[in-house]
């Protein structure tokens, strides 16, 4: 992680952490980072979920923006991966997406896209983060005709639901669902667009107020959409969360279908009519022993990377792959997208499920979850730089890999996107590691806390 940017952008409490100075001088170093010379007015695309300070850090981009010379298109409110897909159709040098995603409202971040919908990677970043940090390079300054102008795109939500509809070969006819739009983005998009596709929409969390993004709703709370879709017997539920670049299923009986068992599922579809990419998939080490097994089973090749979606696409496009993801719903595929997109996993999952006739319970038996228990230490982020160097730490870490064997696994990583380490615990019995996880957790509390 660099010193702005985590996993997914620079992240941090709106007006204290990630000010209006800090944004705007990151909008003025990604325009002298991703523009080359000769392109005096780059086009910049601007798009924001529904918290509160989203408008304060949208006013603060722009001005940076528009200082040296680039103009601003703004989206106004869109998922993340609008902004993403809108940079090719819109012909624009950039995106920045104002969001802090999953976290509470209080967050905010900045995600920024190269003019070929691609997250940046780490050695961009850092060079924004030496520019606003170090002043690497002194920003430009521009008067009269060399200022950027702003302008709004009133149609960019709708050229996104377009999209999304012309990626769909077999219509949600008939279908009933409920939609969780986590108070976000896909407050603006989901119901026209599943709606467009034929099926009947239950809205839920679909209200936003500028402080009730992820509360208590959306794909990190399940129990509203779980109880829901059991109560009124529906077909299925999807779950978004803040920026809908996720996305977490439910089935009929209420269960609770993660983006492992999306990923197999729609694995073994494209495989099955020919369409998986060097027959393979992308995930991360915190994917599921169960859906090792599942590829295995299948013929299909498991490739493994960091934690992060970014990590997961660079796998992709440097080996020619066409689907991957990771266990929180961020699914990725790359036929139709540049980066993770909650809606398009729930289009394509539904369309699915329509054109083989089977109930999502059934389709979910394709794999068995390996128990699984994950444990967050709040920390500071200084703190977490000491993870990796803490000789209690370490030791505790060690001596839960001897106990566990070869029947499980330990993982323990600082949280790319907040003031957490994350301890996760692997294996056949879920009371052996649920003690394991919770004694390397109070070792770390204990020691970074």
């Amino acid at each position: 992680m660099g010193r702005l940017f985590g996993t997914d952008g620079a992240r941090g409490v709106a007006n204290t952490e990630l000010t209006p100075e800090l944004a705007m001088n990151i909008g003025r170093a990604a325009a002298m980072v991703l523009v080359s010379g000769e392109n005096t007015h780059p086009k910049i695309l601007i798009g924001k979920d529904t918290r509160l300070s989203s408008d304060m850090l949208e006013g603060a981009l722009t001005a940076g923006l528009c200082s040296v010379g680039a103009n601003v298109i703004k989206l106004g409110v869109v998922p993340t991966p609008a902004v993403a897909y809108l940079l090719g159709k819109y012909n624009a040098d950039a995106g920045i997406m104002i969001s802090a995603s999953h976290n509470p409202f209080e967050f905010n971040g900045i995600k920024i896209f190269n003019k070929d919908g691609f997250k940046l990677p780490d050695e961009l970043e850092e060079r924004i983060e030496s520019i606003v940090l170090d002043g690497s390079q002194p920003y430009p300054e521009y008067s009269k005709e060399k200022l950027g102008y702003v302008m709004l795109a009133d149609k960019a939500a709708d050229d996104y639901i377009n999209h999304i509809i012309e990626t769909v070969d077999f219509r949600l006819d008939g279908m009933n669902i409920a939609l969780d739009c986590s108070n976000g983005s896909a407050s603006r998009t989901a119901e026209k667009l599943f709606s467009a596709l034929g099926a009947r929409c239950h809205m839920l969390s679909d209200k936003p107020d500028g402080i009730n993004i992820n509360d208590n709703c959306g794909s990190t709370h399940m129990d509203n959409i779980r109880s829901y879709v059991k109560k009124n017997g529906l077909d299925a539920g999807m779950a978004f969360d803040g920026d809908a670049d996720r996305c977490l299923a439910v089935d009929e009986n209420g269960n609770t279908v993660d983006g492992d068992f999306i990923i197999a599922m729609c694995a073994r579809d494209l495989k099955s009519r020919g369409k998986l990419k060097n027959n393979a998939v992308v995930g991360t080490i915190l994917t599921n022993m169960g859906f090792n097994i599942f590829c295995g089973k299948e013929g299909i090749d498991f490739i493994s990377t960091k934690v992060g979606d970014r990590y997961v696409l660079e796998s992709m496009r440097e080996n020619g792959y066409n689907l991957g993801g990771e266990q929180s719903g961020h699914v990725i595929f790359l036929d139709y997208c540049t980066t993770g997109d909650g809606q398009l996993t729930a289009a394509q999952l539904l369309s699915m499920m329509n054109r083989r006739r089977e109930k999502l319970s059934d389709m979910a038996k394709l794999m068995t979850r390996m128990p699984q228990v994950m444990i967050n230490v709040t920390v500071d982020n200084d703190a977490k730089r000491l993870l990796d160097s803490d000789s209690e730490i370490l030791n505790s870490i060690d001596s839960a890999r001897r106990r566990l064997g070869d029947s499980g696994r330990i993982l323990v990583r600082a949280s790319g996107t907040e003031p957490l380490i994350r301890v996760m615990a692997e294996g056949s019995e879920l009371n052996e590691i649920k003690e394991i996880a919770e004694a390397v957790a109070a070792v770390i509390e204990n020691r970074l806390s």
